[in-house]
């Protein structure tokens, strides 16, 4: 680590320092720049890498390769000079809330389950943490509860890089075999774990961990968590949705939920009733068509899709034709069009709507007895396309 000269570690909250330009070369994302020390914390470990700037170069990107660390600014820069660097330290701070928040609940997990972290990423917007176990609804919750109170018991941070003689005696979790300098981050009573990635201080820090999602992966559970200050965002921005919601509703707040539900099963009866009247409508109008024709078409206004199919499938079975097309007036992305349904006694449709679709600018499909899609083409063309196709 030391011949990095890793300020990151030795110095996990300094915002801005001095370094010398040690190497400077084009590369596809820029210019590729070395430094004689520095504090931008390269992609690793799960962790994000740090942004920022070297004097007047903006650094987008960190990685380490080999025995460097590269930075990926957006200029070149003199090798040999000295240059002020700053990292974005708001997105620095982030990382360190969400990597030590991750170790507080994976170390929890570990120590109630037995889980093994599998599987850890983090986004600009989130963590991902995977496990080898399933987890209740109901302990999940019990494990955020757990999380914070050891948040708020603000425990050390302890960073070492123990002896050989002194790691074959500690317990610790670690995803695979390490060799050379290992890096422990504990916090005492919670987590003991090989890690690369920078952290806070101390576990109040972290401020506040919330698991907004938890999915079956693979045999075990992926979780979704913020931490800190992208957990109060997301806070901040659900609760506004939560006081829209009231709003429209005219909801007090937690009655939100129950008013939606109301809205829901209002709306639900209104379709059934719609349904009911439309099936209705079929039967009157289906009554003064004429019986036993070749082709039916009909243009009907305000009519969705599956209303369309209702009544297409009642003519043909209902004996009006062998060929019924029913067409209600549609629009997509500002073209106007006709939502179309055909249905036929005889298997005869999915090679003829084909050529229908070929020549009514149409798109759509279904099986040998019923089809349906969209035409964007005029009542005349499409109604004599229909009786060339079905005539």
């Amino acid at each position: 680590m030391d011949e990095m000269n890793e300020l990151y570690y030795r110095l996990p909250y300094v915002k801005e320092f001095d370094a010398v330009v040690t190497g400077c070369v084009p590369g596809k994302s820029g210019f590729e720049v070395t430094l004689s020390q520095t504090a931008f914390y390269p992609e690793g470990g799960g962790q994000l890498a740090d942004s920022g700037s070297i004097g007047e170069a903006s650094v987008g990107d960190t990685r380490r390769r080999g025995g460097d660390i590269i930075h990926y600014a957006d200029r070149a820069l003199q090798v040999g000079s000295t240059q002020h660097c700053v990292i974005d330290w708001q997105k620095r701070f982030d990382h360190m809330q969400a990597h030590s928040g991750e170790h507080i609940v994976s170390g929890l997990i570990h120590r109630r389950f037995g889980y093994d972290n599998v599987g850890f990423h983090m986004a600009a917007d989130k963590v991902t943490v995977d496990f080898n176990g399933l987890i209740s609804e109901e302990q999940l919750a019990e494990l955020e509860r757990e999380a914070n109170a050891r948040v708020y018991d603000n425990l050390p941070v302890r960073v070492a890089f123990p002896s050989p003689q002194e790691l074959a005696a500690l317990d610790y979790r670690s995803k695979k075999e390490l060799s050379g300098a290992v890096r422990i981050v504990e916090f005492p009573g919670v987590d003991r774990c090989a890690c690369c990635g920078t952290h806070v201080e101390r576990s109040g820090e972290i401020g506040l961990i919330k698991f907004v999602s938890m999915a079956h992966y693979k045999g075990g559970v992926r979780i979704e968590m913020l931490c800190g200050r992208l957990a109060m965002q997301d806070y901040a921005r659900k609760n506004e949705q939560e006081r829209e919601i009231g709003r429209i509703f005219s909801a007090k707040p937690y009655e939100t939920v129950e008013a939606v539900r109301q809205y829901v099963a209002a709306a639900e009866a209104a379709e059934a009733r719609a349904s009911e009247l439309a099936r209705r409508y079929f039967e009157l109008r289906a009554a003064q068509l004429p019986a036993g024709g070749g082709l039916l078409i009909e243009f009907e206004e305000g009519f969705k899709p599956v209303e369309l199919r209702r009544f297409c499938d009642a003519l043909v079975a209902g004996g009006k034709a062998k060929t019924a097309a029913v067409l209600s007036p549609a629009e997509n992305n500002g073209k106007k069009g006709w939502n179309y349904v055909i249905c036929a006694g005889d298997p005869v449709l999915r090679e003829a709507v084909k050529t229908l679709n070929k020549e009514l600018n149409g798109r759509g499909g279904g099986d040998p007895t019923l089809v349906q899609g969209t035409f964007f083409a005029g009542r005349a063309e499409i109604e004599r396309a229909l009786e060339a196709t079905f005539r």
